[in-house]
């Protein structure tokens, strides 16, 4: 896309940040494996990339959401395991069988197309089963486990290697929750034992997420599904006193930072109320920065009326007024320290201050993950370590556009 590639705005993606998060939640879940969850486009911050690096970091496989997001990691020369988290649609089964992914069965309907598209395809599907102990979205309901998964188990053309559930509020601190997540794992536990009892032993259960992963160790089997955690946000901020105790002190980095440069200032007189709606008169004197993103990149207009900063000089400088679809205006005071080519930080770190994707959250009444699949698909996502040779100098180089999104 040409202004993606014309504008000083991107995502900056720290790849080594990947690797230790999935070097730490490895030392955290053992002796669990760990499944790295790239869906969405890996959370916002590119699947190919972060694919590769947590392969590079020693993970079990990846999981995505639909066939299109499997795909694309085949093609740019994934091998790995892909698990599909949800049962695909039935003129997808073929596709999925095709690229060696790895479906998931709830259905009898999602069965039999599987079961047609190996035929077709030729082979052994290796399938993973899912449960619903408590979640209420997709997956078996618990009285119909033993007769499907036995299904599945005696098919001629399909393999079941998983079993799976997913657990709806390992992330919550109150008793309510840690219950109610206790309960979920007993569930799936109790399944299991009445499946070794016909013979039927999956090879990779699985029930832990990022929250289950760090708070939960019953909950962890032989495998956890790691989504937000590996791209350094915590599900919950309190997880952190429990990952360093149980990693020696170590903890979790953020992986994406959201950046780009002052294009122009202009001085403005107290009173004088910038962008659209003029919604807020400047306090004094100051110095207005022109920014080039906005809502259109993933940059929500509530954050002018939270109050939100932006970090220019390592000093955190509030918006001057409402956020357009392509810019933003801050206000920088009237100290006359910020120039064009300034850079901008939106997310991230820049000298010894800090605006995290949780702070966001906060303000805008959501969740991290949002924030992060949020930044829009023409904000270029650049290898930190490309980036620190400048953003123009990456964009020279033929890895620039391969990497960029479409």
């Amino acid at each position: 896309m040409a202004e993606g590639r014309s504008r000083p705005a991107w995502a900056e993606i720290d790849l080594e940040a990947v690797r230790d998060n999935i070097r730490l939640l490895r030392q955290v879940a053992a002796p669990a494996a760990v499944c790295a969850v790239v869906k969405a486009d890996g959370y916002g911050h590119g699947a190919v990339t972060v694919a590769h690096a947590a392969i590079e970091a020693g993970v079990a496989g990846l999981a995505v959401a639909i066939v299109d997001e499997g795909i694309e990691l085949r093609n740019a020369g994934v091998t790995a395991p892909i698990l599909l988290l949800s049962e695909v649609a039935p003129d997808a089964a073929e596709a999925a069988i095709e690229h060696m992914l790895t479906p998931t069965l709830y259905t009898d309907e999602g069965k039999a197309a599987l079961e047609r598209a190996v035929n077709r395809v030729g082979g052994r599907g290796t399938v993973h089963v899912k449960v619903d102990t408590g979640m209420h979205r997709v997956g078996l309901e618990p009285a119909a486990v033993l007769d499907f998964v036995g299904s599945v188990h005696a098919a001629p053309g399909l393999s079941l290697e998983g079993f799976f559930t997913h657990l709806a509020v390992a992330d919550g601190q109150a008793t309510e929750d840690r219950e109610f997540t206790d309960r979920q794992v007993a569930e799936f536990d109790g399944q299991l034992r009445e499946l070794a009892k016909r013979g039927i032993r999956p090879a990779v259960r699985h029930a832990a997420n990022s929250a289950g992963a760090i708070a939960h160790p019953r909950s962890r089997f032989d495998l956890v599904r790691t989504g937000i955690a590996l791209y350094g946000e915590l599900p919950n901020p309190s997880m952190a006193t429990t990952i360093a105790a149980s990693s020696g002190g170590l903890s979790l980095r953020p992986v994406l930072s959201l950046r780009s440069q002052v294009v122009a200032t202009r001085h403005l007189a107290a009173g004088e109320r910038p962008s659209y709606g003029r919604l807020r008169a400047l306090p004094g004197p100051s110095v207005v920065a022109t920014v080039p993103i906005g809502y259109a990149d993933g940059v929500p207009r509530r954050l002018f009326e939270t109050g939100a900063d932006v970090l220019i000089g390592g000093r955190r400088r509030p918006l001057a007024g409402a956020v357009t679809m392509d810019q933003i205006v801050v206000d920088c005071g009237d100290a006359g320290d910020v120039s064009v080519g300034d850079e901008v930080v939106l997310i991230g770190r820049q000298g010894d201050a800090f605006i995290g994707a949780s702070e966001w959250a906060d303000r805008l009444g959501t969740i991290s993950y949002e924030v992060l699949v949020g930044i829009g698909p023409r904000v270029p996502r650049v290898p930190r370590a490309e980036a620190k040779a400048g953003f123009r100098h990456w964009l020279g180089t033929t890895a620039g556009p391969a990497l960029m999104k479409p």
